[in-house]
């Protein structure tokens, strides 16, 4: 299994009536797209997000976070949530909408 199905799913659901919605395979799972811009993903049974350097950073001191470090070297604009942060429905919105508002701050590619 790439990517946690169930997990994706729930995603899914929190992203699909936003304007601007697509969805790609990338970094061995599913992301999910706004304008063209990557917003977040699943990968395996992690949460992966793009919060820009600033917000990534603030979000590290939250608990279940971690760098994303996809190639080996971390990527300073994107974090990973273990399950236990994203366990909650009202957590797994928290997250979403942090990558949101950061993937709408972005000028759009497509």
């Amino acid at each position: 299994m790439a990517f946690n199905e169930d997990l994706a799913q729930r995603v899914r659901l929190l992203m699909k009536r936003r304007k601007g919605f697509s969805e790609r395979k990338m970094f061995g799972g599913i992301c999910f797209m706004l304008h063209g811009n990557m917003c977040c993903g699943v990968t395996r049974d992690r949460l992966m997000l793009r919060l820009g350097e600033k917000n990534a950073q603030k979000a590290l001191q939250e608990p279940d976070t971690k760098e994303m470090d996809f190639t080996g070297k971390p990527l300073k604009s994107m974090i990973y949530v273990e399950q236990a942060g994203y366990e909650s429905t009202e957590d797994l919105k928290y997250w979403i909408n942090q990558a949101v508002k950061f993937a709408q701050s972005l000028p759009p590619k497509d």
